[in-house]
């Protein structure tokens, strides 16, 4: 097939670019110095695009006339301009379902990792301070309650797997969800301040930018514990760092932050938090599974039949 596929930027999994390979001229635009230059030289017939996380802007849609697909390698499809895109008849399409579960299990692995102090334990093992005194107490976990911001997919995997710990888990979202048995909170400033724990598992973009305040945090409290597995936009992340400095909030586990891949200095250095590099689906099974749903999206395209993961309705040309 000689249609030409332009791919963003390099996968954390190589397995899709050689199989992009296999069936498509494929245009490697973040080995280019020139990406102006050689968009023009070489990807103006350009009709699909792949990318993640970093996704497409108006901006970056407009350099390809013939764009008429983005396939997302991702659930998340927040910094992609589906509105733009929408307007100009192109497909957008994203990978849900196969990472539901990795990225639930990283949600509980990043609170117990927090609430127990995992790392710092490992630490005071390898330091061999274990030598010297006995480590500082940790939280448990049962009895207590967790809150969730964010009661889709992933919301909901993570809610099972809180109950194998015997939280109580309760939640908030843009409205209720019929048929679940956890109780709702209209409002995210209560949930944080009835909840042990917040796990933020909803969607990016505009609408919920900063979501989690300064105030929902303060609720959240000094012995409460903050995780986010969703975009670093959807807290205010300069809030955070403040309040975990001053101890007005107890302690987060974050796997995504604001200005990826810069995380605050401050961060780096505080025993009450757990970071992770964006990791929630970086498992080998599953990210071979998101690459085959990018694939699968792709050639439904190309063949003139509708896309399994559609994002926005278009009309297919």
């Amino acid at each position: 097939m000689n249609e030409i596929v332009l791919v963003y930027r390099q996968f954390q999994h190589p397995t899709l670019l050689g199989l992009l390979e296999e069936k498509y001229v494929v245009k490697r635009l973040w080995e280019v110095s020139d990406k102006n230059k050689f968009i023009e030289n070489h990807c103006l017939n350009v009709r699909a695009m792949v990318t993640d996380h970093l996704g497409a802007s108006e901006k970056l849609i407009k350099l390809f006339p013939q764009l008429k697909i983005i396939s997302n390698f991702g659930v998340g499809f927040d910094s992609v301009d589906v509105d733009y895109a929408t307007q100009k008849g192109i497909q957008v399409t994203n990978t849900p379902d196969v990472l539901t579960d990795d990225v639930a299990d990283l949600a509980i692995a990043l609170l117990v990792s927090v609430a127990r102090s995992i790392p710092e334990g490992d630490r005071f093992v390898r330091e061999g301070i274990w030598k010297e005194r006995i480590m500082r107490f940790s939280k448990s976990l049962s009895g207590k309650k967790i809150g969730i911001l964010g009661m889709g997919r992933i919301g909901q995997a993570i809610a099972r797997r809180a109950e194998a710990f015997r939280l109580h888990v309760s939640y908030h979202g843009p409205r209720e969800k019929p048929g679940l048995v956890y109780p709702y909170y209209s409002k995210l400033e209560e949930l944080a301040g009835d909840s042990d724990f917040l796990v933020v598992s909803c969607p990016g973009g505009e609408a919920t930018r900063k979501l989690v305040s300064r105030n929902v945090m303060e609720a959240l409290g000094p012995e409460g514990i903050l995780v986010n597995i969703a975009r670093g936009t959807v807290i205010d992340e300069s809030a955070m760092v403040e309040l975990l400095q001053s101890g007005k909030l107890g302690a987060a586990g974050l796997d995504v932050f604001e200005n990826e891949p810069h995380v605050p200095q401050e961060l780096l250095t505080m025993d009450n938090v757990v970071l992770q590099p964006h990791n929630g689906s970086a498992t080998n099974q599953t990210r071979i599974a998101m690459g085959q749903l990018v694939l699968d999206n792709l050639e439904a395209f190309f063949a003139g039949k509708p896309v399994p993961n559609p994002v926005n309705q278009v009309l297919q040309n």
